[in-house]
């Protein structure tokens, strides 16, 4: 009963159109649906385990709203990244939407009074009680836009971790073995080049290769050293220990072969596809590819953490966010509650997900046991330390950019730090940091 639109050519005339309804916005007035719709949009694949759970909850949704038609509007992220101000301060914004977490994504939004507070319907439906306090630091943004406190403007259904994902067939070929440091890792991406083999599959184009900067400023760093930089807790040198590391030893990395140049040109999507083609032996990415290589990856494969690492990019997911302009947020209401269901989470788990409320005696498969018991061993060591694009609004373009420097060797790593650092240092003055 539920529509897709998959037309790229027009869902970007879509967007553009809204263009023209931006005059007719200012009034700020609740907007009252029909109550017999729902408009729903996300960017995750069909054949992803959010995308199955959330097929699910759509027919259980309709199941249990006789009358009621759910309108999936399928979006790309970064459509809805580059879009999302405008889109939510229009008269045709959707009821429901799946939304990047963190003080530059929903926090700028709930700043700009662009979305609805759920702390009422959080507390009301259980939602605050199912999310353990460290998944619920990116549902809650206080007055300035930081995460962390405050109200509740979104509600995760599923977490995420960046690890390495391998190629069983070429590591035994090439008699590498899975590296447990960091050094480790090193010399088994140095065996891959010296037999002419490129390591790591990089998408420098987006959020992969800022990503493994993350990682290594990350093994260099303590908690504290997190919190400052995410949360604003105290200043952070950018040319301290822990980035000066992760920018040397990216661009060493790059030097050395490790890292394509080619790459600084590389989407995500086209990192992943080269990963399955088996052109690369290792891909550092989220959880979020692990569903989809269960069932297309055609070789044995397997996962590690970053190898020495305490801390690791991480997180709840995406946040359903009921944008202010929404017409039929009691519906918007259902649709999350049906998403945090048993049944729900349980089948995102079987499906290569990292569920947030699921049954764990109903996980039964081996692959998800694996991704999830990792989650849980990072999550028990107090390891999730976020995103780097987080802090600041524009500050994954700025960090795009960065690392596209190092890969193409455009700039040196301290004025690659210089670059991402006035950025951040101007946001955390404008919050008051």
């Amino acid at each position: 009963m539920f529509m897709r639109i998959r037309n790229a050519a027009l869902a970007a005339a879509a967007i553009l159109a809204l263009t023209g309804t931006l005059a007719a916005c200012g009034d700020g007035g609740e907007a009252t649906g029909d109550g017999k719709t729902l408009k729903l949009w996300h960017y995750e694949g069909a054949n992803s385990a959010m995308g199955i759970a959330w097929n699910e909850a759509i027919k259980q949704f309709e199941s249990s709203h006789p009358g009621v038609k759910v309108v999936f509007e399928e979006k790309n992220f970064e459509q809805i990244r580059q879009s999302a101000n405008m889109i939510l301060n229009s008269n045709d914004a959707p009821d429901v939407m799946e939304y990047n977490k963190g003080n530059a994504s929903a926090g700028l939004l709930s700043k700009q009074g662009l979305l609805t507070d759920l702390t009422a319907e959080a507390d009301k439906r259980g939602w605050s009680k199912a999310l353990t306090p460290g998944l619920a630091t990116t549902a809650r943004y206080d007055q300035r836009g930081v995460m962390g406190s405050g109200k509740w403007y979104g509600v995760p259904n599923y977490a995420e971790y960046v690890m390495a994902y391998y190629n069983k067939d070429l590591f035994a070929k090439y008699n590498v073995q899975v590296p447990t440091s960091l050094a480790e890792l090193e010399t088994a991406m140095d065996t891959f080049k010296r037999n002419g083999v490129t390591p790591l599959s990089v998408g420098g184009a987006e959020y992969p290769a800022q990503q493994i900067l993350y990682l290594l400023a990350l093994s260099k760093a303590d908690r504290a050293w997190v919190e400052d930089f995410q949360l604003y807790k105290n200043k952070v040198d950018f040319h301290g220990p822990q980035l000066t590391y992760a920018a040397n030893t990216f661009a060493d990395w790059v030097s050395k072969g490790y890292i394509d140049k080619n790459s600084a040109g590389i989407k995500a999507e086209d990192m992943g596809v080269a990963w399955e083609q088996q052109k690369f032996p290792i891909m550092i990415s989220g959880s979020w590819w692990y569903g989809r290589m269960v069932k297309e990856a055609t070789f044995q494969w397997g996962t590690f953490l970053f190898p020495g690492n305490k801390l690791h990019p991480g997180s709840s997911g995406n946040l359903w966010v009921v944008p202010a302009k929404a017409k039929n947020k009691q519906l918007a209401y259902d649709f999350i509650d049906i998403t945090m269901k048993p049944e729900i989470q349980n089948l995102l788990g079987n499906s290569g997900g990292i569920p947030v409320a699921a049954d764990t005696s109903k996980i039964t498969d081996a692959k998800s046991k694996e991704l999830i018991g990792n989650f849980d061993a990072i999550t028990k060591d107090d390891g999730i330390a976020f995103y780097p694009d987080w802090p600041a609004p524009g500050y994954y373009d700025v960090l795009v950019a960065g690392v596209q420097k190092l890969i193409n060797g455009s700039a040196k790593p301290d004025a690659v730090l210089d670059e991402i650092a006035k950025p951040y240092n101007d946001n955390r003055a404008n919050v008051g940091g």
